[in-house]
């Protein structure tokens, strides 16, 4: 029995992949990714950030599995969503095939496939996370930016922060990194706002 691997595609440059990363998925049988609706596309209904970046390592069409998860504050959907993904998971672990669960960024930094990944573990299933490039060190390489030296600190605050709590983290002489910002971007306008020299 081959272990399930979680696969960290990294922040969307198909060349930012470890190495580590792009040979089991060259190795695999199956590659599930997620996908979601876009509502407000007509022309693109459906993206997949992460078969797109399967496309472009050039993985085998055939091998790539889309498994949709819908995008929602409530989450019952998304749950059940990835109820199935662990059914199909496990019919194919027990037919002997080699598996990999690509997630966009880091599979074990903010990403909801964790649910699969700990009730897999939970089942006794041998599962292996392989570590990818973090956005966040992605943008502050592409901006030149260093992010933090010597005895500085860094804090990384989910999408739900609010403009307090990152003026806090600033005056404690740190560089602050925001997950998902898009989902506290009102905030972040309120600090500028209050705080121009951030």
């Amino acid at each position: 029995m081959y272990p399930i691997l979680f696969v960290s595609l990294g922040p969307g440059d198909p060349e930012l992949i470890t190495v580590k990363g792009l040979k089991a998925l060259q190795a695999a049988d199956s590659i599930f990714c997620p996908e979601t609706m876009n509502k407000n596309s007509a022309t693109s209904p459906v993206t997949s950030r992460a078969a797109a970046i399967l496309h472009r390592l050039e993985i085998e069409a055939k091998c790539i599995i889309r498994f949709d998860i819908p995008m929602s504050r409530q989450r019952d959907k998304a749950l059940s969503a990835y109820d199935s993904l662990y059914a199909e998971i496990l019919k194919q672990h027990a037919d002997g095939k080699k598996i990999c669960v690509a997630a966009e960024g880091d599979a074990g930094f903010y990403a909801s496939i964790h649910y699969v990944y700990e009730r897999l573990r939970k089942k006794g299933i041998p599962v292996e996370h392989i570590a990818g490039v973090p956005a966040f060190i992605a943008a502050g390489a592409r901006a030149g930016i260093h992010l933090v030296s010597r005895t500085e600190t860094l804090t990384v605050l989910p999408g739900t922060a609010t403009a307090g709590e990152v003026t806090r983290c600033i005056e404690r002489e740190g560089a602050v990194v925001i997950m998902k910002l898009s989902k506290c971007a009102q905030n972040m306008h309120e600090l500028i706002r209050l705080h121009p020299e951030y």
